[in-house]
């Protein structure tokens, strides 16, 4: 085993300019709000969107079903979870059952900000601005939860994600570093 440390960002976002804009969203697609019956779809759209990313290195739990399961289950538990900034991106399929693609979850911290714990959208859905959509409803809702303030954290490597919360008006707060033991064969 040996150590190893990701660099990571947290970036932060002001919410007090005023209200969120709503997201547009393609035809056929709709955002679902937060239900306890959806918390392994959660798990499972958090899995096939993070399985072979890097965050799975930085999160193992990230890389596995059981994993998101449990990371699920905790977040959606704690004290400060928020079901208003909790959110599935949905593909509606004629004739079949919905399809979903994306994922984020809210938390209240414990100084009244919010946290976004994950934001993850299935690779085959990338780059048609459902990352922006599930960002800007979870804003939303740690707005009407009082909140005037968010933050997240992302690996450095991650410029996509980076470019995503910039335009979205997030910016660089501080630079910390995660580490991880890595097993070498």
């Amino acid at each position: 085993m040996s150590l190893t440390y990701f660099k990571r960002y947290r970036m932060e976002i002001d919410l007090t300019a005023g209200p969120v804009p709503r997201p547009r969203l393609p035809v056929g697609f709709r955002l679902v709000p937060w239900r306890a019956s959806l918390l392994e779809t959660h798990a499972e759209t958090k899995y096939l969107s993070f399985r072979q990313e890097l965050d799975a290195n930085v999160f193992p739990c990230l890389g596995d079903y059981d994993g998101c399961l449990r990371l699920m289950r905790e977040i959606a538990s704690r004290e400060g979870f928020l079901p208003e900034a909790t959110w599935l991106v949905a593909h509606d399929r004629p004739l079949t059952v919905a399809e979903y693609c994306g994922t984020i979850q809210g938390v209240r911290d414990r100084n009244d900000v919010g946290a976004i714990q994950n934001l993850g959208v299935t690779p085959e859905y990338r780059d048609h601005g459902f990352g922006s959509a599930l960002m800007l409803r979870a804003l939303a809702g740690f707005q009407a939860a009082g909140l005037k303030r968010a933050y997240l954290e992302v690996t450095a490597q991650n410029e996509g994600a980076i470019r995503l919360y910039r335009r979205l008006g997030f910016f660089k707060a501080r630079t910390v570093y995660k580490a991880v033991e890595v097993a070498y064969s």
